[in-house]
C-alpha cells in the first residue's frame, strides 16, 4: 500500500484545475504517482467527518488491519461507536473493509487502510 490521502478543501475550480493538470500529464507520457483526493468545500464539513475520535481511529488503523472490537478495546470506546466510524469513514473512501471467518464464531469484521499516509489540509 503506497498510496497516499490528501483531504483537503478547495473549490470546484481548484478541483476541476487539478484534473486539466492531471490529463496534461497524462498527454506527455508522465506517470502520476498513486493518491487519492477527497476534497470538501466547506472547512465545516470536513470537519464535520474527520473529528478527533476518527482521526485517532485513522491513526490506529493506519498501524495494520484489526478488527472493530479490537479497534474499540485500544481506542477505550464503544464498539457501536467505533463501528459507526468505520461505516461513516469507509463511505468518505479513508477506510476499508472486508470479512473473515472466525471458526465457531461466523464471521469478523476487519477494518484497513487505504492509505500509508493521510494528508489533513484545510483554507479558510
Amino acid at each position: 500500500m503506497r498510496t497516499r490521502v490528501n483531504i483537503k478543501t478547495g473549490s470546484t475550480e481548484e478541483f476541476f484545475d487539478r484534473l486539466r493538470d492531471h490529463a496534461r500529464k497524462l498527454d506527455r507520457g508522465e506517470t502520476l504517482r498513486p493518491e487519492i483526493t477527497i476534497t470538501f468545500e466547506d472547512p465545516a464539513e470536513m470537519l464535520k467527518i474527520l473529528t478527533a475520535e476518527r482521526i485517532r481511529l485513522l491513526a490506529r488503523v493506519k498501524g495494520g488491519s484489526q478488527q472493530i472490537s479490537a479497534l474499540a478495546t485500544e481506542l477505550k470506546r464503544e464498539v457501536r461507536a467505533v463501528s459507526r466510524d468505520v461505516s461513516l469513514l469507509e463511505k468518505a473512501g479513508l477506510l476499508r473493509t472486508s470479512y473473515q471467518s472466525n471458526p465457531g464464531h461466523g464471521r469478523r469484521k476487519i477494518v484497513e487502510s487505504v492509505a500509508r499516509e493521510y494528508k489533513l489540509v484545510a483554507s479558510l
